[in-house]
C-alpha cells in the first residue's frame, strides 16, 4: 500500500481534524505527535499528550502474538492507525470494520473486536485509553478516538470496529455518541459525554471504596484476554442443593467484613476475599445458601453529585446498576480493581461452594444509576439509545415504576437479550447458582409499562438451557402498584419473595387477633399462594425480616421508623412495619422488656424455620443487631449496616446458639421440608376454635411416616396457656427441645428433655417445640 501524502494542520491552533475530500485521509495534530488513518475518521483528545507524565502510546507493549487475521483481512482495505512518538518508536494498529456479534469487547485472532447496539444513533466514536504503569490517574485522560463510518462499522442497528494488535488487557474504552437531539421524541443523545458499554465484562472507575477524592470519576470498561483462565479444580462442583432444603442468608458483601471487629486485615475488608474469611461463621451457624445484596458494578457516591438532602450518605447496598456483567470493582481487595475483583469473585464463589454453600445474586434489572430527566446522570444506556433501553409515556418522558427515575424496558427485544446474556455470564463465568429478582413486576411489563399475563423475559428465563438449573427468586411487587405475590407468571420455575408471610406472621407473633388462621396457612406452606399447576411449597421464599425495613431487633424494640439520619425528614422507609416495642421505644434498661424482646425474637426465628417453604434471615439477626429504628438504611457505610463481630461473640452462647440449632434442627429433619403440600396425613391442627377472633394460640402436630412427629405451640397472648399435649406415636414420648421462655441452655436442648406430662403451661409470648422420640 502506497504511503498516502501528509495534510499538516497549523500547529498554533487547537488540535483539529484535517481532511482529503478525495483520498478521506485525516490526520492530527496534537504535542503527542501526528496520527494518521485511512477510510476513518480519527482524533486525539485534547489531553492527549500525557497521563501521570507519561506518553501513553510509548507505555504499551505487544502482550502476546496471535495469528494472522482471518476473515477480517479479506476483501477489506486495512486502516492504519500510526503515532510518530518522539524516540523514534512506532507504534501501528491495523483498523477493519469488524463484526457485529458478540456485543461488547470480544478477541478475534490477533486483534480486539468492539460492537455496540444503537438504533436511533447518527455517530458513534470509540474512545481508548491505552494501558501505562499502575493504575490509571485520571480516566478518560489521553483518549484516542476513532469516529466508526456507518457505510462500513455498521450492520443494521450495531456499530463495530477491530483494531489488530491492541493490548490484550487493561485497555480502558467507551464510546461517544450522537443522534436526534429531539428531547420531546424521547432522545438523549449528548456527545461531549463518553459513555459505558452496555456489555463491559469489566467496569474500570476509582479503585477504593468510599473515595470521597475520586467521587466524580468516570466508569468505563476494560477487558482482560491475557489472564489464564480461572482454576476451579479438579475436584470441584457445584452443591446443586434441593431447593427445598435451602436456607438462605440475606447478606451485603461489604457489611459483613467492613468493620475493624472483624479483626481481618484492613486490605481485605468490605471485599470477596474478606467474605472467605468468614465463611466458617455461615458454616456454625448452618445456613447452607447466601444471597447477595447487588454486586454489579454501582456508583456508591451517585448522591453526591448535587447538593440534596441525601448528598450526606454512601450507596452501601447498590441497588443502582451502572453495568450487568461487572462485578462490583471496589469489591476487590487493597484497592485491586476490575480485573482483580473478576478473579477474587471466583474465589469467593469457589470457597463458598467448597463448603456446601450455594450463591444467590440480588439483580436489578427494573432501573439503572441514570436517575430521570429532571436530575440526569448520564452514563450508558440514556446516551445510547433512551428510547429503547428505558420506557416512556405517550410525551416521551420516562415512565417511574422503580421509584428511582427510569424504568428498563426489559421487554423490549434488545433489553430482553441483553439480560439474558448478563444472567447466563454469570452462570457461565462465575458459577452462582441462582438471582432475586428486585421489583421483579417491571419485567412484567411491556414496552409502555402496561402489565402482560405472559412477559416474554420471564418466561424465556424459565426456558433458558443455561438458566434451567438456576434458582429463580422474584420479587413480586414494584413501585408502580403490580402487587403479584401469588401471581407471579412463573411457569413453575420461579419462586417468589412472600410478602403476605411476612406480614401475617410480624401480627400474628406481636399479638394481633384474628390472625391464627392467617398464621396457620402461612407457616403450612402457603397453600392458597401456591398450590396451583405444578408449583410447590418451596416456590414460596418465606422471611420476616430482609435488608429493607427492620432489623429482628428492632422490629420487637420500635414502634415507628427513625430515619432522620437519612436527611429526608422521616418521609422515606416504610410506615407499615407491624413492629411492636414491647412497651418501650427503643434501647432500655428494664429487664423484663428486654427479656420479652428476646422472646419475640426466639419466636420469630422459630416460626421461620419450622414452615415449609424455603427460609431467608438476614445478616446480623443472629446476634441481634440493631440500626437503631432506621428501616431504610441504603445510605449509610457505617456500624449501622455493617456486622458487629464484637456483639456477635458476646451473644455467642445465648441468642446465636438458639438462632444456630433452630436452623440446624430444620436441616435435619424432613418434616420441615416437605416437596408437596400438607395432606391430612401431614399435620394435625389440635384446634376447634377458628372463628374466635381473639384466639392468638395455635398449637400442631407434623407427623413423620416414621413416628418422628413434632409438636408445635404458639401463644401470642399476654397470659399462660395451659395446653394438652395429644398422646405421643406409638413407642416413643415427647422430648422438649424448645421453649423460648427459658434462657440458654434450656431454650434450645438438642438431645431433648424427657418427661413431659399430658399438658405443658406455655408462657406469654412464646412458643415450644416437641419431639416424638423413642424411649
Amino acid at each position: 500500500m502506497l504511503r498516502p501524502p501528509l495534510v499538516h494542520c497549523d500547529s498554533a491552533s487547537p488540535p483539529k481534524m484535517c481532511m482529503l475530500p478525495n483520498d478521506n485521509i485525516i490526520f492530527i495534530h496534537s504535542s503527542a505527535g501526528p496520527f494518521r488513518t485511512l477510510d476513518m475518521g480519527l482524533k486525539f483528545s485534547t489531553q492527549s499528550s500525557s497521563v501521570g507524565g507519561h506518553r501513553i502510546l510509548n507505555q504499551t507493549k505487544r502482550l502476546d502474538k496471535h495469528t494472522t487475521l482471518s476473515f477480517f483481512g479479506r476483501g477489506v482495505q486495512e486502516r492504519v492507525l500510526q503515532q510518530e512518538a518522539p524516540m523514534s518508536e512506532t507504534i501501528p494498529f491495523k483498523v477493519f470494520p469488524g463484526q457485529a456479534s458478540p456485543l461488547g469487547v470480544s478477541e478475534v485472532d490477533n486483534g480486539i473486536n468492539f460492537a455496540i447496539f444503537s438504533q436511533h444513533a447518527t455517530s458513534i466514536t470509540l474512545c481508548l485509553q491505552l494501558p501505562e504503569r499502575g493504575a490509571p490517574k485520571g480516566l478518560g485522560d489521553g483518549m484516542i478516538e476513532l469516529a466508526l463510518d456507518p457505510h462500513t462499522n455498521k450492520t443494521g442497528d450495531t456499530w463495530h470496529i477491530f483494531i489488530e494488535d491492541l493490548p490484550r488487557s487493561s485497555v480502558l474504552y467507551g464510546y461517544r455518541i450522537d443522534g436526534p437531539q429531539n428531547w420531546n421524541e424521547g432522545h438523549r443523545f449528548d456527545k461531549s459525554i463518553v459513555l459505558l458499554d452496555p456489555y463491559a465484562k469489566l467496569v474500570e472507575g476509582r479503585r477504593v471504596f468510599g473515595d470521597v477524592s475520586h467521587r466524580l470519576s468516570r466508569f468505563l470498561g476494560t477487558y482482560d484476554f491475557a489472564s489464564l483462565p480461572f482454576d476451579w479444580g479438579d475436584d470441584y462442583k457445584l452443591p446443586d442443593i434441593p431447593e427445598k432444603d435451602l436456607v438462605i442468608y440475606e447478606m451485603n458483601v461489604r457489611a459483613l467484613t467492613a468493620d475493624k471487629s472483624s479483626e481481618l486485615d484492613p486490605k481485605i475488608r468490605g471485599s470477596y476475599l474478606g467474605v472467605i474469611e468468614k465463611i466458617a461463621h455461615l458454616v456454625e451457624l448452618g445456613v447452607n445458601a447466601v444471597e447477595l445484596l447487588p454486586v454489579f458494578e454501582f456508583d456508591e457516591f451517585e448522591f453526591q453529585r448535587r447538593p440534596n438532602p441525601r448528598d450526606h450518605m454512601i450507596n452501601t447496598w447498590g441497588y443502582s446498576t451502572t453495568n450487568f456483567f461487572a462485578p462490583m470493582s471496589r469489591y476487590a481487595s487493597d484497592g485491586g480493581g476490575p480485573i482483580n475483583a473478576s478473579w477474587e469473585f471466583k474465589e469467593m464463589v469457589k470457597a463458598l461452594h467448597g463448603a456446601g454453600i450455594e450463591v444467590i445474586l440480588d439483580v436489578v434489572y427494573n432501573h439503572t444509576n441514570e436517575a430521570d430527566d429532571k436530575f440526569p446522570y448520564t452514563t450508558s444506556f440514556r446516551g445510547i439509545d433512551n428510547k429503547v433501553y428505558y420506557m416512556v409515556d405517550l410525551n416521551n418522558n420516562l415512565l417511574n415504576f422503580s421509584g428511582c427515575g427510569n424504568t428498563l424496558n426489559c421487554n423490549h427485544p434488545v433489553v430482553k437479550e441483553l439480560i439474558l446474556d448478563s444472567l447466563r455470564h454469570w452462570v457461565t463465568e462465575y458459577h452462582v447458582d441462582g438471582f432475586r429478582f428486585d421489583l421483579a413486576s417491571v419485567l412484567c411489563r411491556g414496552t409502555d409499562g402496561t402489565p402482560l399475563n405472559a412477559p416474554p423475559i420471564i418466561k424465556e428465563i424459565a426456558k433458558d438451557p443455561i438458566l434451567s438449573r438456576c434458582k429463580l427468586i422474584s420479587e413480586p411487587w414494584d413501585c408502580g402498584g403490580l402487587y403479584l405475590v401469588g401471581q407471579f407468571p412463573n411457569w413453575d420455575r420461579w419462586g417468589e419473595w412472600n410478602g403476605k408471610y411476612r406480614d401475617d406472621l410480624r401480627r400474628y407473633i406481636k399479638g394481633d387477633p384474628g390472625l391464627k388462621g392467617s398464621f396457620a396457612t402461612r407457616v403450612a406452606g402457603s397453600a392458597d399462594l401456591y398450590r396451583v399447576n405444578n408449583r410447590k411449597p418451596y416456590h414460596s421464599i418465606n422471611f420476616v425480616i430482609a435488608h429493607d425495613g427492620f432489623t429482628l431487633y428492632d422490629l420487637v424494640s420500635y414502634n415507628f421508623k427513625h430515619n432522620d439520619a437519612n436527611g429526608e425528614g422521616g418521609n422515606d422507609g416504610s410506615n407499615d412495619n407491624f413492629s411492636w416495642n414491647c412497651g418501650f421505644e427503643g434501647e432500655t434498661d428494664t429487664p423484663n422488656i428486654k427479656a420479652l424482646r428476646s422472646r419475640q425474637m426466639k419466636n420469630f426465628h422459630l416460626a421461620l424455620m419450622i414452615s415449609q417453604g424455603i427460609p431467608m434471615m438476614l445478616m446480623g439477626d443472629e446476634y441481634g443487631h440493631t440500626r437503631y429504628g432506621n428501616n431504610n438504611s441504603y445510605g449509610h457505610d457505617t456500624s449501622i449496616n455493617n456486622f458487629q463481630w464484637g456483639l456477635l461473640n458476646e451473644q455467642r452462647s445465648g441468642h446465636f446458639r438458639f438462632f444456630s440449632e433452630v436452623i440446624k434442627f430444620r436441616r435435619a429433619l424432613d418434616v420441615f421440608r416437605n416437596k408437596s403440600f400438607l395432606g391430612k396425613n401431614d399435620v394435625t391442627w389440635h384446634e376447634d376454635n377458628w372463628d374466635n377472633y381473639e384466639s392468638k394460640f395455635l398449637a400442631f402436630t407434623l407427623h413423620e411416616s416414621n413416628g418422628a412427629d413434632v409438636y408445635l405451640a404458639f401463644n401470642a397472648h399476654e397470659y399462660f396457656v395451659k395446653v394438652p399435649i395429644p398422646p405421643p406415636p406409638s413407642n416413643r414420648q415427647w422430648f422438649r427441645v424448645v421453649d423460648t421462655n427459658l434462657e440458654s441452655p434450656e431454650d434450645f436442648v438438642p438431645d431433648g428433655i424427657p418427661g413431659i406430662g399430658s399438658t405443658y403451661n406455655v408462657a406469654p409470648y412464646s412458643s415450644i417445640l416437641l419431639e416424638a422420640k423413642q424411649a
